[in-house]
């Protein structure tokens, strides 16, 4: 059966899931868990990303995302693969760790009817699954993993840059205070406690609904039929394009990624005032080097073999491993205050 093409456009939204390998865990416990909004946020970063919901169970996860560039595909891959080897890394294992090509079904806008169901319905999974129990006084908010009480609920300060609250509180009619976010959580346990726990937050789906149409579980967009019509033709134009084995890698897809790290890399370059001569010269080990290729690699999705090529680091491989080891904060003490400034500047740290 072939796969269902992917359809991107700049500032759509998507709910993402993906469910581990023949349906086995894909969190042991909550430092794997922790891993994986780790990476989440490194995904955010590197595609702009914001995440509007998430929530993280035992075999699998949801994503309520939006993508500002076309970009969903080239982030999810680098967000699974990076995933999957710190999983294996720290588990001793190998393989495969997400079962079939995770999930991505167009949503409709980030206001409205369509945004405010998917938003209650990945919210209220941990109540469907009994990990919270309204008729016991247990409230959402004791789930931790979960975009209600890992970043919502929380002040400004405690929550992640990628989590949109504002957006997500807005769309419900809540401010971002301490009084809107308390509001918020307890009309979700209401929800909670008036609805039946196995279908609570679900939609049932229309009669006259398509086939295509989701009801949350299954279908390809969440939206309203005028919004099924704009998406199709953006699929009939996606399919209409060659698929060659050089089309995921065309200039067409890459142009924004390369810009942006053509731009980091100029701007690197000079304040660790490395020239065209160093840069053949010196190792690649060089941490002036590292450190630039540090930020590329957090803020785009280019591949190391471009790190390597431009930065003359040599191999991929060693690209990988001087990405691992530059990850110590002692390891910036040795840099010029120039490149030290421009890297708090544009890690924003």
């Amino acid at each position: 059966m072939p796969r269902s093409v992917r359809i991107e456009n700049p500032g759509a939204f998507y709910h993402v899931m993906a469910r581990g390998n023949r349906r086995e865990d894909i969190f042991k416990d909550e430092i794997d868990r922790k891993f994986l909004l780790k990476a989440l946020g490194e995904a955010c970063g590197m595609s702009g990303w914001r995440v509007h919901a998430w929530v993280l169970m035992s075999n699998h996860y949801h994503l309520f995302i939006e993508t500002p560039e076309a970009n969903l595909s080239a982030g999810m891959k680098w967000l699974q693969n990076a995933y999957t080897r710190r999983f294996n890394t720290r588990h001793r294992a190998w393989g495969r760790l997400f079962g079939d090509r995770y999930k991505a079904v167009l949503v409709e806008g980030g206001t409205g009817y369509y945004y405010e169901t998917l938003m209650d319905y990945i919210h209220l999974n941990p109540v469907r699954a009994g990990l919270v129990r309204a008729g016991r006084g247990q409230s959402v908010l004791d789930y931790p993993w979960s975009s209600i009480g890992g970043g919502h609920a929380l002040s400004p300060g405690k929550r992640p840059l990628w989590l949109a609250t504002e957006d997500a509180l807005g769309a419900f009619g809540y401010s971002d205070t301490a009084a809107g976010r308390r509001e918020w959580v307890e009309r979700l346990d209401r929800r909670a406690l008036e609805e039946d726990a196995e279908r609570c937050g679900m939609v049932l789906p229309a009669e006259q609904a398509d086939g295509r149409y989701s009801h949350l579980q299954r279908g390809w967009y969440w939206g309203s039929q005028e919004f099924a019509e704009r998406m199709l033709k953006l699929a009939k134009a996606a399919l209409g394009r060659s698929r060659s084995r050089n089309y995921r890698a065309s200039p067409v897809r890459k142009a924004h990624d390369a810009s942006v790290a053509e731009a980091l890399l100029a701007e690197g370059l000079q304040a660790a005032a490395l020239s065209d001569d160093e840069l053949l010269r010196l190792p690649g080990s060089e941490p002036r080097k590292v450190a630039v290729a540090r930020v590329i690699w957090e803020q785009t999705t280019v591949p190391q073999s471009w790190l390597a090529e431009k930065l003359m680091m040599g191999s991929p491989a060693n690209v990988s491993q001087q990405l691992r080891r530059s990850d110590l904060p002692e390891n910036r003490r040795s840099l010029p205050r120039d490149l030290r400034n421009w890297l708090a500047a544009v890690r924003k740290c």
